[in-house]
């Protein structure tokens, strides 16, 4: 028998982070770094993206980008695979929750989220996912939300863009994993990111999303390293279309 932990060793492959300017894009940028993949960053903050790569070192490159303008992906795509090669890995961390209650949303709200939350990952893994398939490997990383499964006030953009990234995922799986591809997703609970400012802003709402949790607390950083590693690794070779919960157990209740 092999050591299982080579399984999670990553060294080898090159990993594409979007959003990996703040949060858990941040966090999974470092975290497959650390298991030894190269890494791209990609997101619109040029000082953020070198801030991240000074913790990193010459393992990381940086691609300065708006995944959400279609127009450019092929630029893009040609940009991330110019450090390192073509990725093996894909981590759409990048989103948007613009919180607009049902009544008040505008077609130019409606559109940013989903451009950035639904479009790009579909469309920056068509493109990417030619060279997975000849190299016969490749793992996509979707993130998925509470608000998959759950409706949220003020969140009827955000919320439609995360059901249709439960489907994507599963449409993608089914569409490219003969090729040695996996798709899946991560669907976090309440972590704390800039994207979840308002929540952890207001200690009382902290606590009762801490208290809807079978775990009794909300998401540390370090919580999504393990799930991702998994997903992004050898050891998730037989799971494809799934989506994670990583939530303490918030959609259990």
């Amino acid at each position: 028998m092999n050591d299982p932990r080579d399984l999670f060793d990553l060294r080898g492959r090159v990993a594409c982070v979007t959003g990996a300017s703040s949060g858990i894009g941040r966090r999974a940028a470092m975290t497959l770094a650390h298991a030894g993949a190269q890494v791209i960053g990609v997101a619109r903050r040029q000082e953020a993206l070198d801030s991240l790569q000074q913790q990193i070192g010459d393992a990381m490159a940086s691609v300065v980008a708006d995944v959400a303008d279609r127009s450019a992906i092929p630029a893009l795509v040609e940009a991330i695979s110019a450090p390192f090669g073509a990725p093996d890995i894909l981590v759409h961390a990048a989103g948007v929750n613009t919180r607009e209650a049902a009544d008040d949303v505008t077609p130019e709200g409606w559109d940013k989220t989903l451009a950035l939350n639904l479009s790009a990952p579909f469309f920056i893994s068509q493109a990417m996912v030619p060279a997975m398939k000849a190299k016969g490997w490749g793992r996509i990383v979707n993130f998925a939300s509470l608000q998959t499964t759950r409706a949220f006030p003020g969140g009827i953009a955000y919320g439609a863009s995360k059901g249709g990234i439960a489907q994507l995922t599963r449409a993608m799986a089914e569409a490219w994993s003969q090729g040695g591809i996996t798709a899946n997703a991560i669907g976090p609970g309440f972590f704390p990111t800039e994207l979840t400012a308002a929540v952890f802003d207001d200690p009382e709402r902290a606590a009762r999303n801490a208290a809807q949790t079978c775990a009794g607390r909300n998401g540390r950083m370090e919580d999504m390293d393990g799930p991702l590693l998994f997903l992004c690794s050898e050891a998730s070779s037989y799971v494809t279309g799934q989506v994670l919960m990583v939530d303490g157990g918030f959609t259990a209740k």
